[in-house]
């Protein structure tokens, strides 16, 4: 199943190349008070509201996809934790370019020495939004990584029962603003954290451990890989995620970018591609 968010955060189901309107399911959500429960309240009740979503869905028209404006497929993730320097190359390309690195030792450790760090909620957006460039006069970066969208509350799991925690997959984009600062910070600027075009629930990939990726600028390719060349794999992050913190429902698990990373500025074009998922295309401009 092929979910996405659209236009005014109507909720579609992806067949082709059409979009259903399946927005009456989320009638069937429970009602909720101040203080909200932790969790995205569609992801935690996708598995209930899947035969619903199937239902609606056989009950309304198409529309092209090529008309709707997609929006991030999460609409409220707790947190977003990235994997840095979580394929070797990038390891390497990091290392020998000042650019990236800034003399920051951390900043040139594999992900088991260096740990994950946190994107800011507010730096989320679909790919239908774009990207904003800020601090113009400093060096600002692409990076595609396959995202990984926890499903259920999970502490504490072992690699090998991990994939049963998670809701689904989406193509996602850490841009990153170069500079001596800490990575969250860097990283959390408003419009920095693009997902979508849509999330593929787990049953559609049961194994992400094979997965190409690629992206382009401008037409021009910049990085490409497969998620097989990744130092800590899928179940490998999510064990090592949740030794640190609870995972709750519509949590975002950024995977790590492979090398190639490279800058990009207002007025590109940014397409990006990751097999099974699927293809998104992302306008650049400025803040």
């Amino acid at each position: 199943m092929i979910l996405c968010q659209f236009d005014d955060h109507r909720l579609g189901l992806v067949d082709g190349d059409l979009v259903r309107d399946v927005t009456s399911v989320l009638e069937g959500l429970p009602s909720q008070r101040y203080p909200f429960p932790p969790g995205d309240t569609l992801i935690t009740a996708l598995p209930t509201l899947r035969a619903h979503i199937l239902a609606a869905a056989g009950k309304v028209a198409g529309v092209p996809l090529s008309r709707v404006r997609l929006l991030s497929p999460v609409a409220n993730p707790g947190k977003v934790m990235g994997a840095p320097v979580n394929y070797q190359k990038h390891l390497e390309e990091v290392a020998s370019d000042p650019g990236l690195h800034h003399q920051i030792n951390a900043h040139m450790q594999a992900i088991h020495q260096s740990g994950l760090f946190l994107k800011a909620t507010s730096s989320v957006v679909g790919p239908s939004q774009g990207i904003l460039i800020r601090h113009q006069d400093r060096r600002t970066d692409h990076e595609v990584e396959l995202a990984v969208v926890i499903g259920k509350p999970v502490k504490g799991v072992a690699a090998k029962d991990a994939l049963g925690f998670v809701a689904g997959y989406c193509i996602g984009l850490d841009i990153t603003v170069r500079g001596p600062e800490e990575r969250s910070l860097r990283k959390s600027i408003d419009t920095y954290t693009v997902l979508g075009p849509w999330i593929v629930t787990a049953d559609e990939i049961r194994d992400p451990s094979n997965l190409n990726l690629w992206i382009t600028i401008n037409g021009e390719l910049r990085q490409k890989a497969n998620t097989r060349d990744m130092i800590l794999g899928i179940p490998e992050l999510i064990e090592f995620a949740s030794s640190f913190y609870t995972l709750w429902p519509g949590d975002v698990l950024l995977s790590g970018t492979p090398e190639g990373v490279g800058p990009i500025h207002a007025g590109d074009m940014l397409h990006a591609h990751i097999d099974r998922v699927g293809d998104m295309e992302v306008r650049v401009g400025s803040a």
